[in-house]
């Protein structure tokens, strides 16, 4: 059908179509190419757009890090340069420390030196002495030989003259030699003391004035119940609370008995332990003051208290261990230290008393050439028996000793802990240096205080002590009890016995009294003569 169509059509028709469809197809296809090929000059040409655009952000790119490496070599050179500065400024303080040292230390060799000679020059004096004190010995030996035939001497004359008995004569000649005697041999005896005491008493006296003086500080007498002052008497009420509660709540919590009686504005806490009684009185101050007053927020606040509490005891511990130059201690002994902050004895505070007895001892040992770090260490720890003697059985020194057994210390250190109150006898110099820091400290005027009762009976006792002796006239304790002045006889007691009186009255006070410091002895004999001229 499609060929008779076809031969049905005009050739020159048919000759028309198939050019007209021919240059349709041609036209299509030199499109296509053509579109082709323009597509393909914008591609490439996007490609080198981007390929110019990928080079310059890298050529932006090396130039930046090309910047940044030359900052970051800048910074790097002021950095070298400041830790050089602080490097050179830290070598030069601590050559100027080194320096320093070098000063301290010649001073020291020097001073060594000076006192290596005064050392030997009071050697030198003290075999002088010894000779000196040999001679008299010779002296006195040949005096009891001259007595001897004198003795023999006057008894033979005796014999002869008086028509006395040999027995009697006897008793008589040895009456006389022995008052002879005894006065030479008070003279010589206080001769050799004065000559003996003259150096070591002025010695004594230098390096204790100087311990004291270089550690002296305020001492106020503590007490040792709590008042908490309340802004007005409605307050008692409500601490006490309805039925009671409140007042119950905060003993219990605390261990603490509170007081409360017509005393206006003011409630007493009474406990024998100080640390449970400080809890106490910061808890009832913070729950006045914060006016919520009930079970619930008492026994938070005592809680939180005793974290405060229990912080402050180690912060004192530690504060006490760096001032006294004492490092190195177990730390549940550093909590004790601390646990002396509340405790007084005496109305003395005891951490400022361990402290002082540290420095004291320190300063002792320093000048006698002995183990100022021990003497220090067992200064700051003779009393650590005290923070919990209220807690166990015992003395506080031996509670000390047995504290610091527990707790590694060295033997030297634990002994010096028992000997400071003479329970066992001292056998160190260090531990002699405790004894005499812990009495400077303690009887100091001011550092602690005692009972009228007490303060009466030591009065008592040395007035009674003074008077028991033969000759005895009158006694009186003066100077607060550091002073006993005895009053005897003049036909009872001649002037070379009253200095041994005065010495028997001292050994009895050391043997049978405890008192802080020292106790003079002062022996008065007073010969008076009256006549009236009428």
């Amino acid at each position: 059908m499609f060929t008779t169509m076809l031969s049905a059509v005009d050739p020159a028709v048919l000759t028309g179509i198939i050019t007209g469809i021919i240059a349709i197809l041609v036209g299509g296809a030199i499109g296509f190419f053509v579109g082709s090929y323009i597509n393909k000059k914008n591609t490439e040409k996007k490609i080198g757009d981007a390929n110019q655009y990928a080079n310059k952000l890298i050529s932006d790119a090396k130039s930046e890090a090309k910047n940044l490496r030359k900052e970051a070599i800048l910074e790097a050179k002021d950095e070298i340069q400041k830790e050089k500065a602080e490097l050179d400024k830290e070598i030069k303080d601590r050559r100027s420390e080194v320096q320093r040292s070098e000063q301290r230390i010649q001073q020291k060799e020097e001073s060594l030196e000076k006192k290596e000679a005064v050392l030997d020059k009071k050697i030198e004096t003290l075999e002088q002495q010894k000779l000196e004190i040999e001679a008299k010995n010779k002296v006195i030996d040949q005096k009891m030989q001259d007595v001897s035939l004198a003795h023999d001497k006057m008894l033979a004359e005796i014999e002869k003259v008086s028509q006395m008995t040999k027995e009697e004569a006897k008793a008589q000649l040895v009456i006389a030699i022995e008052d002879e005697a005894k006065k030479e041999a008070v003279k010589i005896v206080r001769d050799i003391e004065a000559e003996a005491k003259e150096n070591a008493e002025k010695k004594a006296k230098e390096i204790i004035s100087l311990a004291v003086q270089r550690c002296a500080v305020d001492q106020a007498s503590e007490i040792t119940a709590s008042v908490v002052a309340l802004p007005n008497d409605d307050m008692k009420g409500r601490i006490i609370g309805r039925e009671g509660r409140n007042i119950r709540a905060l003993e219990n919590a605390t261990g603490v008995d509170l007081i409360i009686d017509d005393t206006p504005e003011a409630v007493v806490l009474s406990s024998f332990d100080p640390v449970r009684r400080e809890i106490a009185r910061l808890s009832l101050e913070r729950l006045i003051s914060d006016g919520r007053i009930h079970a619930s927020r008492i026994e938070e606040t005592v809680e939180k208290v005793k974290r405060e509490v229990e912080t402050t005891i180690k912060e004192a511990g530690e504060s006490a261990m760096f001032d006294a130059g004492v490092f190195g201690l177990h730390a549940d002994l550093v909590k004790l230290i601390g646990r002396l902050k509340y405790r007084t004895s005496y109305g003395q505070n005891v951490l400022n008393h361990s402290l002082e007895v540290s420095y004291i001892a320190g300063i002792m040992a320093s000048e006698l050439g002995v183990d100022v770090a021990l003497a220090k260490r067992a200064g700051l720890l003779h009393d650590i028996g005290k923070a919990v003697d209220h807690e166990v059985d015992g003395t506080h020194v031996t509670i000390g000793a047995d504290l610091a057994k527990k707790y590694k210390e060295s033997k030297e250190v634990i002994h010096c802990i028992a000997a400071h109150h003479n329970d066992i006898e001292p056998t160190t110099v260090e531990a002699i240096i405790v004894q005499c820091a812990d009495a400077i400290s303690g009887s100091r005027p001011g550092a602690r205080r005692e009972s009228i009762e007490n303060y009466v009976k030591r009065l008592e006792k040395l007035e009674e002590i003074a008077n028991s002796h033969k000759g005895v006239e009158k006694s009186f304790a003066i100077q607060a009890g550091r002073e006993i002045r005895i009053m005897v006889k003049p036909e009872e007691v001649d002037d070379a016995t009253t200095l041994f009186l005065a010495k028997e009255v001292a050994k009895q006070i050391e043997s049978e009294m405890e008192y802080p410091g020292q106790i003079k002895v002062n022996v008065v004999r007073e010969m008076r003569s009256v006549e009236y001229a009428k």
